[in-house]
């Protein structure tokens, strides 16, 4: 999940993993209004990257590269970059790096070593300033993070070493952000603290923040505050960890307002005619149905109350995501939610929500008033119904597995006999 805001809009670059044209392009689409550049990775030696031909396996495929890139160039309105690592020969990478810029991309990272090496061997700066010196396109440098930056001098030192236009800082921002200040790094605890209110004020993921703080402990990680950060499981947690309690309570009470207000003083989302299907912008939250309640139940059950057909599910899968969305035909009317879900079975709910609105027919949220349509005792034997056929299937296994049994007892005991009874 990629979540972005308004501050960051203009200077967020969104980098993916890819080794498809058409998928990259569908990507950088998708995410294009939101970010400042697409960058796409072709250097991470990972096996969860190189196994799917993504990362540092483009660079054994410049044609793919090269496709890749157009694509990517021609097709969103935001400039398009990307980062490589040096080949075995310098030859070898200064054509590569050629190529690239006939592409029409804003800049090329080169990281200084080559896909076997890891960041304990030497960034090879001679292989970055031969690629600097051989083409027009800025070159950003990077893999220097161990070595050779640890204060915001060492970067220009760096960029002077390798001839670069500019330097990208992977390890060494993670470690401590503050390496970018002209005044010097502050102490790795106060980043650490400020780090974790942005996460908290942006409603970050628990287990991305407790990554970057683990990142930001480096050896301490196993000290007590790295094993309590490494033991929650919640922001919440995290900022016990740090002391930070009446902040991250405070921030909640301020964002659930925040989530009221919109929530108030939005109208509710109004049909829309799509050809011939009746639209919405609606989702299916499981959490707003009772157990074992379901749209799909109630708009089946009014269907054969008014001696209707059943309603008729037909889904698609989108290539680029593999989101689903799903239409429903009833009384020969077909109706669809404009929003695409995670799952087939989420994508059918959500078009039944959308015929139950439209018709102004209940849809068992908690809190309706009971409409009669699937009742009380309706919904406790389809549950139990469904148990009694559980253990029935049990009941028939054990039975099966019984007679088994004693077949094959008998059968050796009728061997036994019969060898008993053969000629000598």
């Amino acid at each position: 999940m990629f979540r972005t805001c308004d501050r960051e809009k203009d200077s967020v670059v969104f980098q993916m993993g890819t080794a498809d044209p058409d998928r990259a392009l569908a990507v950088a689409q998708l995410v294009e209004k939101d970010v400042a550049a697409i960058d796409v990775n072709m250097g991470c030696p990972k096996e969860y990257s190189t196994k799917g031909g993504m990362g540092a396996a483009l660079l054994s495929e410049p044609d793919k590269i090269e496709s890749i890139l157009r694509k990517l160039v021609t097709g969103v309105s935001v400039p398009v970059t990307c980062k490589i690592r040096i080949l075995p020969s310098l030859e070898e990478t200064v054509s590569l790096v050629q190529r690239i810029e006939k592409t029409g991309v804003a800049a090329v990272a080169v990281h200084g070593r080559f896909k076997e090496e890891r960041p304990r061997h030497p960034v090879h700066c001679d292989y970055i300033e031969a690629v600097a010196q051989a083409v027009s396109v800025p070159i950003i440098a990077n893999g220097g993070s161990l070595d050779l930056v640890k204060t915001n001098s060492d970067i220009e030192e760096f960029r002077k070493a390798t001839g670069a236009s500019s330097v990208m800082l992977g390890r060494a921002a993670m470690w401590n952000a503050s390496v970018f200040r002209n005044q010097g790094p502050l102490p790795v605890e106060r980043v650490m603290e400020e780090y974790l209110k942005y996460a908290i004020r942006y409603d970050n993921h628990a287990f991305n923040t407790k990554y970057c703080l683990c990142q930001m402990l480096r050896d301490k990680v196993e000290s007590p505050l790295g094993k309590q950060v490494q033991a929650a499981q919640t922001n919440a947690e995290i900022s016990n960890a740090y002391g930070l309690q009446q902040f991250y309570q405070q921030t909640q009470e301020q964002l659930q307002a925040r989530r009221d207000a919109l929530q108030s003083s939005s109208q509710p989302e109004r049909p829309v005619t799509d050809g011939d299907v009746t639209a919405m912008a609606v989702k299916f939250e499981r959490r707003e149905y009772p157990p074992h309640i379901t749209p799909k139940m109630f708009l089946l059950e009014w269907s054969r109350k008014k001696k209707l057909e059943q309603p008729l599910y037909e889904t698609v899968q989108r290539s680029q995501d593999r989101a689903f969305q799903s239409t429903v035909v009833v009384a020969e009317k077909k109706y669809r939610s404009s929003l695409w879900e995670k799952s087939k079975k989420f994508a059918e709910q959500a078009a039944a929500i959308v015929c139950l609105r439209v018709l102004g027919i209940p849809e068992g949220r908690i809190g309706e008033e009971d409409s009669g349509l699937v009742c009380k005792r309706k919904r406790e034997g389809k549950v139990n119904g469904a148990a009694d056929e559980e253990r029935s299937k049990k009941r028939h296994v054990a039975k099966t597995g019984r007679e088994a049994e004693t077949s094959t007892a008998a059968a050796a005991a009728n061997g036994d006999q019969r060898e008993a009874d053969a000629p000598r």
